[in-house]
């Protein structure tokens, strides 16, 4: 058995649901949820005080949109991964995103190995002897 770390994922969609099923989705990576936003604010707040290794970011949120989010996370950390989550693959939306620092995008209704594998794309690499882990 080997000892490896979680990958620690921070969710942000107003839509329970949403969560609730990318949830699902990201079980089979063995992911730890450490966050879930319902708005942008919270998505930015949660970053701060988790650091998550991934965040999944929907761009139309309440409070503060998933783009003004994405902004404030990346000035915060330019080494952030963020994948934002989209009702519609508007080309717009998608290149302002990549050109504010986000690392991909999933169209909502993307089949879910599809997703994993984005996801999975992006998951930080393992680190071979700094991990002694502390409790």
């Amino acid at each position: 058995m080997t000892e490896s770390k979680k990958v620690r994922v921070l969710i942000a969609d107003n839509d329970k649901l949403v969560r609730n099923l990318i949830k699902a989705v990201l079980m089979p990576l063995d992911c730890e949820i450490v966050g879930e936003a319902e708005n942008g604010s919270e998505a930015v707040a949660l970053y701060k005080g988790k650091r998550p290794d991934i965040v999944l970011l929907d761009v139309n949120m309440p409070v503060m949109d998933g783009m003004e989010a994405l902004g404030e996370i990346i000035a915060f950390d330019k080494d952030a991964v963020v994948i934002m989550l989209t009702a519609i693959s508007d080309l717009d939306t998608v290149q302002t995103a990549i050109k504010r620092g986000a690392a991909h995008y999933i169209v909502k209704g993307t089949p879910p190995q599809e997703m994993r594998d984005i996801v999975k794309e992006h998951l930080p690499k393992p680190k071979s002897t700094e991990e002694h882990g502390a409790g």
